[in-house]
């Protein structure tokens, strides 16, 4: 049964509602019950216990974009890249919380999406992984490592959805919508870009970048920032990735490293490197 409630916690109140099913709510109680061994150990722990919980969860694409109207969406059962690491990320903190709730892992989930916390329409959504971890670096939640590991700055102006508004379901038809789609476009464009690891560096770096980070694979398609995002993970001497695989239908431990994933990747330039600040309470 799908559920509708409205989000009531903390400074969130009066937001629109949130959809989720009875499916979602007896995943979370069966996240708890595994996480509670881990939740007072570091962040670190928590959440590679937290991503590994949701191995061989179904992939699915475009988990956010059904109905007219945007409200926060929190779906435990499949997952795309973006939204894997959202949960993972509220998820975690959830449990880190003194008294962890379905409410509070709304209520987190929220404020890493939507710019500022606030949902304000379908603009207000944090579409580009750039902005998303700019916004979330404002918060003191992640910190992109990306130019202290040799990585270069990237100036690219991002106009990817205004100029393929057709392939958005909310800007096909609605103008003002792509205004504002627009105007969102250009705030991001006059921060004046971001840093990344060009992606002949990962092999070179690889052992410096910590287990767990946030890893968004950068691009060269044009007005497009990055393609796709997961977590860093060290198995032994290699770094390969946890993430929601559109290949393999499923969220996975990659078999690859992050270096030869990316270097199989045509458009692929490099990676943006972000660490979550063990310390972050809200």
């Amino acid at each position: 049964m799908l559920v509708l409630i409205w989000l009531a916690a903390g400074n969130l109140s009066a937001q629109p509602m949130a959809v989720h099913s009875d499916a979602d709510r007896q995943i979370f109680r069966e996240y708890l019950h595994a996480i509670e061994p881990y939740r007072n150990t570091r962040r670190e722990t928590l959440l590679e216990k937290t991503a590994l919980f949701f191995l061989e969860k179904p992939y699915m694409s475009h988990t956010l974009e059904g109905g007219h109207k945007e409200q926060l969406t929190a779906n435990l059962q499949a997952f795309d890249c973006t939204t894997f690491v959202e949960t993972v990320i509220a998820l975690t903190l959830t449990a880190a919380a003194d008294a962890p709730s379905f409410n509070t892992f709304l209520d987190e989930l929220q404020a890493l999406r939507y710019r500022d916390g606030v949902i304000a329409g379908y603009a207000s959504r944090l579409h580009y992984a750039t902005d998303w971890l700019f916004e979330n670096e404002q918060r003191d939640l992640l910190h992109n490592i990306s130019a202290s590991l040799g990585g270069v700055r990237q100036e690219k102006p991002l106009r990817f959805m205004s100029a393929h508004r057709d392939a958005y379901i909310r800007l096909k038809e609605d103008d003002a919508m792509l205004t504002r789609i627009i105007d969102m476009e250009d705030r991001i464009s006059r921060r004046g870009g971001f840093y990344y690891l060009p992606k002949e560096l990962i092999g070179v770096r690889e052992k410096d970048i910590p287990h767990m980070s946030v890893v968004l694979f950068t691009t060269d398609i044009a007005g497009l920032d990055v393609t796709h995002m997961g977590f860093s993970f060290k198995r032994g001497e290699e770094l390969t990735f946890l993430h929601a695989s559109s290949a393999a239908m499923k969220v996975v431990a990659d078999e690859q490293t992050i270096s030869e994933y990316a270097r199989e990747q045509g458009s692929c330039t490099g990676i943006v490197v972000s660490v979550i600040n063990p310390a972050y309470s809200k």
